[in-house]
């Protein structure tokens, strides 16, 4: 597996899921990791703290990254503890699932700024810099629901298509300073949302996946070390779906 030996990555929303799994193996590639949590201190502690056993330098900044300032403030944070950010990862997110018909004003804006609004957000605090080292990496971690849709998600599903064209506007952008901009659309991963779902909604997604099981937050984490990587030097712009080929 690619190294990242002394680079320094934050994570967005790496206290649990697909956040956590992705800070454990950035650190397990030797990078320097923040581990950025909204209100879930024990849990982003205990993300440190495993990278730590394992050797690894992380350190956990609380930000609530649906505020501009807040971004700005993260990032100026993790420069203090670890050094310039050399890899972001934009995964902080939630959801407030309704039909449209229901679905409240509020519930759609502030799904569309934590999941939308902190990617931009953070990366607009880190671009300078890393164009002008003429190096950095950026992996949104957007939703094969962005790339499909679902219903009672339109909040959800606009957020997460909006990250893909963030995506490959940013990578038009920054590609002449060396600075990489992807994404990952992740499938049904097991975590403590897809937990939540019914039985039947489960069983009808797993039909629909060729590989026929949920995937892993691993799944997720390991794609992202590639793409971090410099064994993923030529890739830029591109959406990369862990999704068991659901999305075909």
């Amino acid at each position: 597996m690619p190294e990242l030996d002394g680079r320094v990555a934050l994570v967005s929303g790496a206290s649990r899921g697909i956040g956590r799994a992705i800070a454990l193996e950035l650190g397990a590639a030797g990078a320097h990791v923040a581990v950025n949590y909204r209100a879930r201190k024990d849990e982003a502690d205990g993300v440190v703290e495993a990278i730590q056993t394992g050797g690894g330098t992380a350190v956990a900044l609380q930000a609530d990254l649906a505020r501009p300032e807040a971004a700005r403030e993260l990032v100026a944070a993790t420069e203090e503890a670890l050094g310039e950010v050399e890899i972001l990862v934009a995964n902080a997110g939630i959801t407030r699932d309704n039909l449209i018909a229901l679905l409240k004003p509020e519930d759609f804006q502030q799904v569309i700024d934590t999941n939308l609004g902190s990617t931009f957000y953070l990366c607009q605090a880190v671009t300078r810099k890393m164009m002008r080292r003429r190096r950095g990496a950026i992996v949104a971690i957007s939703s094969v629901v962005g790339v499909h849709g679902n219903p009672g998600q339109t909040n959800y599903a606009a957020a997460k298509a909006g990250m893909l064209g963030l995506t490959k506007s940013l990578a038009k952008e920054l590609g002449s300073r060396n600075v990489r901009v992807n994404a990952i659309a992740p499938g049904y991963i097991a975590t403590e949302l897809t937990g939540q779902l019914p039985d039947q909604a489960r069983e009808t997604i797993l039909s629909h996946t060729p590989l026929g099981r949920l995937g892993a937050p691993e799944d997720v984490a390991k794609a992202v070390r590639f793409l971090v990587s410099d064994a993923a030097a030529f890739v830029t712009g591109a959406v990369l779906a862990v999704d068991g080929g659901l999305g075909m």
